[in-house]
């Protein structure tokens, strides 16, 4: 990876899971390099645990390292890191007010783009 280290990924209990798929790996390197702006990582791998703390879904693709949360803090850097994670090959997109969520769970659903409350 060109613009993250595999840390940056890891379950954020502590427990120092890091059972991220190689090809989301990719794609949001990827998307970075396209958006041009720094990504901050708030959520990668995640345990069954700590997903549980954070409210995630039971079925999370966060638990199975197909997901990655990116902190955002405006709708200029929002609108470049959508942009560039589309771009990168993600479909499953989710817009909340300080993070997207782009996700590659071929289990479900694909081409979503969805809010969060």
């Amino acid at each position: 990876m060109k613009y993250f280290k595999s840390s940056e990924f890891k379950c954020k209990c502590g427990c120092g899971l890091n059972c991220m798929r190689d090809d989301v790996l990719e794609a949001v390197d990827k998307a970075r390099g396209i958006a041009g702006v720094p990504f901050v990582v708030t959520s990668g791998c995640r345990c069954k645990e700590w997903n549980e703390k954070q409210g995630g879904k039971v079925d999370s693709p966060h638990l199975i390292g197909s997901a990655v949360d990116i902190a955002v803090n405006g709708s200029r850097p929002r609108f470049l890191v959508v942009d560039a994670l589309l771009k990168a090959g993600f479909t499953r997109i989710g817009i909340a007010k300080t993070f997207v969520h782009a996700d590659m769970d071929y289990g479900k659903d694909p081409q979503v783009i969805w809010l969060y409350n």
